[in-house]
């Protein structure tokens, strides 16, 4: 989209330290008790995960949870989390571990999952996610994964940031994967590297022959869009639209409409600037590259996404959900057709890693860090 159709930060993004464009990772302050209380949702804890990164609901009910030491958790809802085995090793440290967890949209009846995890390289200090699918099978005491195939790999890089790796199956059952740009910029614009891209896989990791790029094979022929920097949020939307957040530098963090074969312009252009303060030119001067369709200075750091469609809290129908790390709250976008803005901003006083819909229309939330609480929000 051009410039001219963002959504510019609202006055809550403005209210936030100016210090939060500066770190995606670092601890804010608590939310206030008062702000809290205006919430539409109580907030209660169901259960605590060791650091967990993603989690995704099972046609029964019970929950899947990945922890980024490499723990796959299934949850039974009022009971206690048992461990799934089979989960193959990570590369722990950083954002790396063990990432996104999906269901095959036929899992009732394959009962394949696919799974994302940093994966070490032969080179010291160096590592790249890889997504890979696998059968699982529940028993009374957890459960197991079994004929793991590895599908797609990123190259291995030194470095522990920047991997991405958030899963999503599209309305045309295709797998898609955001692949970030390891902190490594230039490659999110060369077509041959699949750092800082959009992924578009056939369920097996075969690729697409309608994918925009097919026709240059090699890594190419894998690439929806390109030019983006840390996506760690995809969703589509009823109208199919797809939808994917990414962390900006010392501000810009972006919301994007996702559109195929498109350059996003990282680390050309972006809404923010570098860690030292070297300026980076803003979309404004490149019209050619696709603009974000929202954007926050000071950051928000987002984490998970969904776009809301169950009916337990009608306001919120069609709207996106996003977790917030150091903006500790769960921040709501309005789409309008193909243009986005922040609507409101819930604070929890955690951060938020991840966001789901519950099978009957609650929100649930996983907070960050060790200890972390599994939350259920029900509407007031």
């Amino acid at each position: 989209m051009k410039l001219t159709s963002l959504s510019l930060l609202c006055a809550a993004a403005l209210a936030l330290p100016a210090a939060a464009a500066f770190a995606h990772d670092a601890q804010d302050a608590p939310a206030d008790a008062a702000a809290a209380k205006a919430n539409p949702f109580t907030a209660t804890e169901v259960a605590r995960f060791n650091e967990p990164w993603a989690m995704t609901f099972l046609p029964n009910g019970r929950l899947l949870v990945t922890e980024k030491r490499g723990q796959l958790k299934v949850l039974t809802i009022g009971g206690s989390a048992q461990t799934i085995t089979g989960v193959p090793a990570v590369a722990y440290g950083g954002q790396g571990g063990l990432g996104d967890v999906i269901l095959h949209p036929q899992f009732a009846s394959n009962g394949l999952i696919y799974i994302s995890y940093a994966e070490k390289g032969t080179a010291s200090g160096t590592a790249g996610a890889t997504v890979a699918r696998a059968k699982l099978t529940l028993t009374s005491s957890g459960g197991s994964l079994s004929n793991l195939q590895v599908l797609w790999r990123q190259p291995k890089v030194t470095g522990s940031n920047h991997y991405g790796h958030r899963l999503a199956f599209g309305p045309d059952h295709k797998l898609w994967i955001t692949s970030s740009e390891r902190q490594k910029f230039d490659p999110a614009q060369d077509l041959n590297s699949p750092l800082g891209k959009v992924i578009r896989l056939n369920d097996d990791g075969s690729v697409p022959t309608d994918n925009p790029f097919y026709n240059r094979g090699g890594v190419a022929a894998t690439v929806w869009s390109y030019g983006h920097r840390n996506l760690l949020g995809i969703a589509f939307d009823a109208q199919n639209k797809l939808w994917i957040h990414e962390m900006g530098p010392a501000g810009g963090d972006e919301l994007n409409l996702i559109e195929r074969g498109s350059n996003y312009g990282w680390p050309v252009v972006s809404q923010g600037d570098h860690y030292d303060g070297t300026p980076i030119p803003r979309h404004s001067t490149r019209p050619d590259l696709n603009a974000p369709e929202a954007w926050w200075t000071p950051v928000i750091a987002p984490a998970g996404f969904v776009i809301y469609s169950g009916t337990r809290f009608p306001a919120w129908a069609g709207s996106g959900l996003i977790g917030g790390l150091a903006s500790q709250a769960l921040v709501r976008v309005k789409f309008n057709g193909n243009t986005a803005a922040e609507a409101e901003r819930y604070p929890m006083g955690k951060r938020i890693r991840e966001v789901e819909q519950g099978p009957n229309g609650d929100v649930w939330l996983l907070e960050d860090g060790t200890n972390a609480r599994l939350l259920r929000l029900t509407p007031i």
